[in-house]
Formats: structure tokens, sequence, C-alpha cells
């Protein structure tokens, strides 16, 4: 059923909605005096609605510092959310697969919006583990997921993402070139994968390939990531055939090539 384009929102859920997100760009939480300055609203106004916030549990309030922050409720609603997408029940067992072939951290990410989001993590039983979790939001141009998915979407639609979203510099070997971005995801389509070569985070590499769904469209990313010594030239072939593999199984499941 279509919406009718004049319909207005609801003002107090439309701000609700843009405190959580204000919430989610921030790094430490915010206090009241800053909800109410960035959002326009009288102190009293912002204290209710993060005092409605609170007490359903989708935020909660730090005692010392008094900043408001995520509560467990946002995410157990984000788990479910998480769960129920087709693509990971079907990459699950893959994923693990993998994991066990490669000794390597396996993730999975999915494009949400302009970003890459990752879905699914399966770590290998080591100490040592990757600083990486289900939600995460990562940057499509320096890391091995996101320019699996960015090489396979129209170009009309790369060229939006790098327009709102830039080509930000983690360090030394970021690609913050447009045109050379292109030249790279031009040969991740020959050769079916993607390498991210510490462009993300020094000491680490990361290969990706794309996951297709019945259509033929680009739906997600699958990886193995791994430091330097782990992942490095006389290897990256191997692992990356091994994760075309698993991604080719994923899309058969999503109907790919039916």
């Amino acid at each position: 059923m279509a919406f009718a384009v004049k319909t207005q929102s609801v003002p107090a859920a439309d701000r609700i909605l843009t405190i959580l997100e204000m919430v989610a760009q921030s790094k430490r939480g915010l206090r009241l005096a800053e909800v109410a300055e960035q959002t326009g609203l009288p102190r009293s106004s912002a204290h209710c609605l993060l005092l409605t916030l609170e007490r359903r549990g989708y935020l909660h309030r730090h005692e010392k510092s008094g900043r408001y922050m995520f509560g467990l409720k946002l995410f157990s609603l984000a788990s479910y959310a998480i769960a129920g997408l087709e693509v990971r029940e079907i990459a699950a067992p893959h994923l693990a697969a993998l994991m066990q072939q490669t000794g390597l951290t396996v993730h999975m990410a999915i494009l949400e919006q302009h970003e890459p989001v990752l879905v699914s993590k399966v770590d290998p039983p080591a100490i040592i583990r990757l600083a990486t979790w289900t939600g995460k939001r990562m940057d499509f141009h320096c890391t091995g997921l996101g320019k699996a998915i960015a090489a396979f979407l129209p170009e009309g639609r790369l060229d939006e993402l790098i327009s709102l979203r830039g080509l930000p510099r983690h360090n030394e070997n970021t690609i913050v070139s447009g045109r050379k971005l292109k030249q790279q995801l031009q040969q991740v389509r020959t050769s079916g994968y993607a390498l991210d070569d510490e462009e993300e985070e020094l000491g680490m590499r990361c290969i990706g390939v794309p996951v297709f769904d019945h259509e033929g469209q680009v739906v997600a990313a699958v990886s193995v990531s791994g430091t330097v010594t782990q992942i490095h030239a006389e290897n990256v072939g191997k692992l990356a055939d091994r994760a075309k593999a698993v991604a080719t199984s994923i899309s058969a499941g999503l109907g790919y090539g039916a």
C-alpha cells in the first residue's frame, strides 16, 4: 500500500529517532544539555524524551558522567533484525567452514544505505581476535568487503557513494583518488576478489569476494581477514579461491545461476 506523499510524520516519534541517531554518532554518549542543544528542544522536553527511552531500555544514563548511551534493548532488536536476514541464515554453515579451512577470521557484510555493515563474524579459536563486531559500519574504498561490493555496483551508484561518503584516508596505503579506486575495482571484477592490503589498518590484510542474489545483483560480500604474516603473497591466491568457492555456494543458495 502506497503512503500519501503529503502525510506528515509524527513529531514526537521523529524527535525520538533523531535522539537515537545522535547517540549512535557520538563516541561517548550525550548529556541532556547536548541533546537539547543539538535538537533545539527545551531541556524539559529533551529530558522527557530521554527518560522515556531510558525507562523502555533503549538508553541508559551513566551515573557519574550523566551521559546517555545505548541500552541492551537496542542490541536485542538489532540481533533480531540481523538474524532474520536470509543471506545470513544461508551463509552461516559456509562461513564456519571457511574459518575452519583457513584458520582466519571470516566476515560477511551487506550494503546498508551508504556503508558496508558487518552482519556475521566467525572467529578462529585464537587468543588474539580482530577488533570487529556484528553491526560495525565500514568504508567501502579501503576494506576487502567494501571493495568486493562496490566493484559490482552500477557506476552511477558508485559515484553516488563517493560523493556521499568521500574517500577518507586511514593511512598512507589508503586509496583517496576516485580514478585509482575505479581502476582497482576493475581488477576486482577481473580477478573475482578484492584485497585490503593494510589500507584500513596497518599490519592487517583482508580478502573480500562478492555474493549475488537470484537476479544477479550483488547483495553481500564474504572475507577472510588476518595479519600480514597470515595473509601474504604466497597464499593470497589460495585463500581467495577458498573464499570465492564459499561465496559461490552462498550465491547458489540465494538462487543465483538457477
